[in-house]
């Protein structure tokens, strides 16, 4: 074994929204350096067929847009594997929609989802890190739009500079104690959320000529980025939010025809 991998054997990771196309990506990467899974999504069913791929994996099922349910959770979880050293939160949605045509539900729906849920999990983690004397790490998926102007983004863009208000914050406050906050903020990623822009011909061009790499991401880009982060090794890298969007938040290419270059 690998002096990284030992650095991982027998460590309690959390993954929320492990059946997500992130999130099951990112559980294959940990039970590949021998880390004790704890698997929580919505969807019972789902998480039993994620389960049998990984022995030893526990299941749990859980909203987590109510926090009692996000509170319980983590109680269980503890009272199974105390310590929990990092907690990943692969939660979230899609919703390409301007102001305008953005209804109060959908907006509601949007901000509980990958805002408020996201600080229930942040909550549950720090409260157990301190009862524990743990330093932890805790992961987010933000997203490019958080940092660019992207049409028809207007709720989850909100949502996501939230998420990344809260993140630098929170590692302010705990940084002393050795508690890390990071997030990785993709562009279009080919998942079953994205499934409504990837598999329409004329929405991937057009996301398509946004990302000057030329690609869309795939789970494991976004993956191996929210994996790096929860290294036990990253012990110096806390209030970081990582652009894993193939330059799409960053650069500015120019044209096919005015190229000079190669």
């Amino acid at each position: 074994m690998s002096e990284n991998a030992k650095n991982w054997a027998g460590k309690t990771i959390v993954v929320f929204g492990a059946t997500g196309g992130i999130g099951q990506s990112l559980c294959a990467e940990l039970h590949a350096k021998d880390a004790k899974l704890f698997l929580v999504a919505r969807d019972a069913e789902k998480l039993e067929a994620l389960a049998k791929k990984y022995s030893g994996a526990r299941t749990f099922t859980c909203d987590v847009t109510q926090s009692e349910a996000v509170q319980k959770t983590f109680s269980e979880i503890e009272a199974e594997a105390s310590p929990i050293y990092g907690v990943a939160h692969c939660v979230g949605s899609i919703l390409l929609r301007p102001a305008h045509l953005t209804k109060d539900e959908d907006w509601a729906a949007v901000i509980g989802l990958n805002l408020t849920s996201a600080f229930y999990v942040l909550r549950s983690a720090l409260l157990s890190f301190n009862r524990t004397q743990t330093p932890g790490s805790v992961v987010f998926c933000s997203t490019a739009a958080a940092r660019i102007g992207l049409a028809n983004h207007e709720a989850i863009a909100a949502a996501k500079a939230g998420l990344e208000g809260l993140i630098r914050a929170t590692a302010a406050t705990y940084a002393a104690k050795g508690i890390r906050v990071n997030a990785v903020a993709p562009g279009l990623v080919e998942t079953p959320l994205s499934a409504r822009i990837t598999g329409n011909e004329s929405a991937l061009r057009s996301s398509l000529a946004l990302h000057p790499v030329g690609r869309v991401g795939q789970p494991e880009d976004i993956a191996s980025a929210l994996l790096w982060f929860l290294d036990p090794a990253q012990t110096w890298v806390t209030g970081q939010i990582l652009a894993v969007d193939g330059g799409l938040a960053g650069l500015k290419t120019m044209p096919p025809s005015q190229k000079n270059g190669p």
